[in-house]
């Protein structure tokens, strides 16, 4: 599993990267700053969580059953929390209007926080 966790990771990264890179550059182009800026929240929240994966993979004193529920969690979040802001953010460049999924950001938010949440309960009922 922690193979599998630091991999996703790595690969969360180097999208929230190019990404990042994309917007800075191509769409700096073609969206006003406040898209711009919510497209960049949506990187910035990638690149927490790509951190945060990384830091899961690495742990040794975390179980695997916790390790691997705050996997879900985060891949999931991520999808749902970035992934819609992204589409969001850049709504203005396709025919379909992306607003409809919007209610799935807060879902994507929350998960995300439920993976730091079963971090923080892993160490709170740690028997020492």
């Amino acid at each position: 599993m922690d193979r599998k966790i630091i991999s996703t990771a790595a690969i969360f990264g180097m999208i929230a990267i190019i990404l990042g890179a994309f917007g800075a550059h191509a769409l700096k182009k073609v969206l006003t700053l406040d898209q711009l800026a919510t497209f960049e929240t949506g990187v910035r929240y990638q690149t927490y969580h790509a951190l945060f994966l990384l830091f899961i993979g690495i742990l040794t004193d975390l179980p695997q059953k916790t390790k691997k529920t705050i996997y879900y969690l985060v891949t999931f979040g991520i999808f749902l929390f970035s992934g819609s802001i992204y589409l969001l953010a850049t709504n203005d460049l396709t025919s379909f209007d992306f607003k409809v999924i919007g209610f799935i950001t807060p879902i994507g938010g929350l998960l995300l926080i439920l993976a730091w949440g079963a971090l923080l309960l892993n160490y709170f009922n740690k028997k020492s």
